[in-house]
């Protein structure tokens, strides 16, 4: 796939999106100084270029009580596609579940778990290790969350 080229005026569209992608089209063109039209033709070309996904809306995850974030590590001894795909289609079937990567290192996999408490995280430890054989897991609890963004420096 080759890499889309963005001008300045793209990637301040890009910025603006980031940050309200509700914000109607003539807040955006006034803010990056151009016109509705040709603000509009650049996200539909840079949408089907695959530069902007999917609209969505950030919730507040306390507010709707999953005040619980968890860093899980994953080892596992097996290494073989079967248990790999046991073990991706368990973890994208669990909404608490936000990220998932596999890592290089000692670790194999580092989970992004939210829940209420450590009770709702022991039922999706649970219920993911009755899934997938897991060498070792270790579940560290986020005291604070210093800095989350879905911003990407564009």
């Amino acid at each position: 796939m080759t890499r889309p080229d963005l001008d300045p005026l793209d990637r301040k569209i890009l910025k603006e999106l980031q940050e309200d992608a509700g914000q109607s089209l003539d807040d955006i063109a006034r803010k990056v100084g151009s016109s509705k039209t040709p603000v509009w033709n650049r996200i539909r070309k840079m949408k089907d270029q695959g530069v902007i996904g999917r609209q969505t809306v950030l919730l507040d995850p306390e507010a709707l009580g999953l005040e619980a974030c968890f860093f899980v590590l994953v080892r596992t001894a097996e290494h073989d596609p079967g248990w790999q795909e046991r073990f991706l289609a368990s973890v994208r079937s669990r909404p608490e579940c936000l990220e998932a990567h596999r890592l290089a290192g000692d670790i194999d996999y580092i989970l992004k778990v939210r829940v209420a408490n450590a009770r709702a995280y022991d039922a999706f430890y649970q219920a993911l290790i009755r899934d997938v054989k897991i060498h070792n897991v270790t579940a560290l609890l986020s005291m604070e969350e210093i800095k989350s963004t879905t911003i990407l420096a564009v």
